[in-house]
């Protein structure tokens, strides 16, 4: 049943109170207009519970702004969702942070070589328009469910042809959503497959005494400067001049069910945006700690690799390749804490 209003409804009882189910929530498509933002394909998500968002089928069937109860849950740069026709290599032109980015498929985290190619940072998968685009709601029982599906291919001639399948959906009166995606190599040849998700928290979520919850097996820092501040990584103030970006790799401790969790929680303001893998499948958890005014960010990034580069992953014997014909799938829950009593319940699963 959804719960909306301080109680639980059914379908019968919710359905003689409205016109429309869109009275109450929904997903609906609609295009960005203006500027460099003009044309992308986007849909508006609203669960009635509070939490709104945009997928973005122009760009990759990744997320953008989403808000809670009017206040945004991740940090936007100064980009704008701009169009994918827009792509440089540098990606970051282009990162306008967002809910969720995807970075992939075959090749993500760092820029450099490898066998002859100069790859680019993160890959292509954020700037490649989906197609076969679905948005639709309906009925399950006395749960209304919505979801947005399509698929982006990324391929070239002689080169890799992989397919990723992305499913996103929510239940009305909820505060979470799903991501389900499912990676096919549709050509030949094996090809190397490397994928991460490039969540991006922001403020109010973030601000000073913000805090990361997470049960990691370990925690690595990864670039230069971050080894000082190994022991305050989970630990965030204020905007700071002059802040050089800190990276760290998680490895995360999976509960009972095969979940590990990780949330950016701020009490203060009761406000907190947690995101759930399965380290079966994506094995890694990207620390991005960015706290230099405007670039005001934390990046919490599931992946199935250590984002190094794909050279490094070669020469280490770590990288992932995809037959002819396989596939795998991925899943993950983001979603939000709302109030000192959900935080508290969600660091439970964190101890």
């Amino acid at each position: 049943m959804a719960y909306l209003y301080g109680r639980n409804w059914t379908r019968r009882d919710l359905l003689r109170r409205i016109g429309d189910i869109g009275q109450l929530g929904g997903a609906r498509p609609i295009r960005l207009e203006s500027g460099p933002e003009d044309g992308v394909s986007a849909v508006q998500f609203r669960t009635g519970g509070g939490l709104s968002f945009t997928v973005l089928p122009g760009r990759g069937m990744d997320i953008g702004l989403a808000d809670f109860r009017g206040a945004p849950l991740n940090w936007m740069s100064a980009t704008g969702e701009q169009h994918a026709a827009f792509y440089e290599p540098s990606w970051l032109r282009g990162f306008y942070g967002g809910l969720m980015v995807t970075c992939g498929l075959s090749t993500a985290g760092w820029a450099g070589p490898d066998e002859g190619q100069e790859l680019p940072l993160h890959g292509r998968a954020s700037y490649l328009p989906a197609r076969n685009v679905q948005v639709d709601g309906e009925w399950q029982g006395d749960d209304y469910v919505m979801w947005a599906r399509g698929r982006v291919r990324e391929t070239v001639p002689y080169g890799e042809n992989i397919q990723l399948t992305r499913k996103v959906w929510a239940r009305l009166g909820e505060n979470r959503l799903f991501i389900e995606d499912l990676v096919e190599n549709l050509g030949h040849d094996s090809v190397p497959h490397m994928i991460a998700y490039h969540i991006n928290p922001g403020f109010p979520v973030l601000d000073g005494g913000s805090e990361l919850l997470f049960s990691p097996r370990e925690v690595t820092p990864i670039n230069d400067g971050s080894s000082g501040g190994l022991a305050a990584h989970a630990r965030f103030d204020g905007p700071i001049d002059g802040w050089q970006a800190q990276v760290f790799h998680h490895r995360p401790r999976p509960d009972s069910d095969g979940l590990a969790h990780t949330a950016l929680v701020n009490r203060r303001v009761g406000l907190g945006l947690y995101v759930r893998q399965r380290p079966s499948e994506l094995g890694w958890m990207w620390q991005w700690k960015q706290t230099g005014p405007g670039l005001y960010v934390v990046g919490m990034e599931p992946a199935n690799c250590q984002g190094l580069g794909r050279g490094h992953e070669r020469a280490h014997g770590a990288l992932r390749f995809l037959a002819p014909g396989a596939s795998q799938e991925y899943h993950l829950e983001i979603g939000v804490l709302d109030g000192a009593d959900a935080i508290a319940e969600f660091e439970r699963h964190t101890g």
